[in-house]
């Protein structure tokens, strides 16, 4: 094979391949081109194919399925066309301030940050609602409502053991009652730590669900007594004559079944806040009661409780004027 060389700006025969003829090696260029477009399309096609059916094959992750496009009317979720809605959850927390309120809220809050259809109502007993609070909950960015319910003041003056969230959480049920129409609610304290997968199965039951809590008492745990899968007792390190002796990260509630039960609320006595709700949603047989994580044979939630700190001591403003430590300053929870 030879390059034959013909003059530029002659009759249109250009660098040629073979026997001169610049027109039939162009002809074949193109051929050649043309084959090549033709395959790589082909080819790109066949991989499209192939990964779309790859696709269709792999489950979706619930924040991708599952987005809450209005948050209009609390408990009805309108949905686009390409999602699948799923019943709301309703996290009810009881805070309070102390210096450890910020790092447990921010925890418990990207926790919640992977569950869809999801409102938090951050409830804290306080007369007014909190500055600090309210920018941690807007930068976590879990849709939530933020509200205050005080202890009473009989309570706080006692010099016995004191009803703590009591009134946060009659204040969560108060707002489900007004607002929600459908779904599950769930008392999770903001010192707890929780597996997300125990959110997705709680979202669809029908009454009263209930689940072992780990790191509660000398037992270690607090769990529900299965038998031949059914509910037979309760295993936890202090009964004190409860009729329900679980732990308050071990049930949660339909709000169908709540709203059917309207003098359902927390007693303000120490000890027994999980057992008296729960004796307020009778009749409530436990053949009801539906039994999650593995038919209690997993632990997906735990009493964990953050180590007391003691108040920060005072800046000195002197010393450290205009320095990043006063903005770090404002961020500190002292009494």
């Amino acid at each position: 094979m030879k390059l034959t060389y013909s003059n530029l700006g002659g009759s249109g025969n250009g660098i040629g391949i073979g026997n001169g003829n610049g027109n039939g090696s162009k002809m074949s260029l193109g051929k050649s081109i043309k084959m090549y477009l033709t395959i790589f399309i082909a080819t790109t096609c066949i991989y499209m194919v192939l990964y779309q059916y790859h696709i269709s094959q792999e489950p979706f992750a619930g924040s991708e399925v599952v987005k809450p496009v209005a948050w209009g009317v609390v408990g009805r979720f309108v949905c686009q066309q390409w999602t699948i809605c799923k019943p709301p959850l309703y996290i009810i927390t009881p805070t309070y301030r102390r210096p450890e309120q910020t790092a447990e809220l921010t925890r418990l809050g990207y926790t919640l940050k992977h569950v869809a259809n999801l409102l938090w109502l951050v409830i804290e007993d306080a007369n007014k609602t909190n500055p600090l609070v309210a920018h941690t909950l807007d930068r976590i960015g879990v849709p939530y409502e933020y509200m205050v319910a005080p202890m009473p003041e009989k309570y706080k003056q006692t010099k016995r053991a004191k009803p703590r969230g009591v009134s946060n959480r009659n204040r969560g049920l108060q707002y489900l009652r007004q607002h929600a129409t459908e779904g599950v609610l769930y008392f999770a304290d903001d010192d707890n730590t929780y597996d997300i997968s125990i959110f997705e199965q709680m979202r669809y039951i029908n009454k009263v669900a209930m689940w072992p809590v780990g790191l509660v008492t000398k037992t270690g745990v607090s769990s529900p007594i299965i038998q031949n899968g059914k509910l037979v007792g309760f295993y936890d390190g202090w009964i004190g004559g409860r009729k329900y002796p679980v732990d308050m990260a071990g049930f949660a509630v339909s709000v169908k079944f709540l709203k059917e039960r309207p003098k359902a609320e927390m007693p303000f006595k120490p000890g027994y806040e999980e057992d008296g709700f729960l004796r307020s949603l009778a009749p409530l047989d436990n053949s009801e009661i539906e039994l999650l994580a593995d038919e209690c044979r997993d632990v997906l939630t735990w009493h964990t409780q953050t180590k007391k700190n003691a108040p920060a001591q005072a800046l000195n403003r002197t010393r450290y004027r205009d320095t990043n430590l006063e903005f770090i300053d404002k961020l500190l929870v002292r009494p």
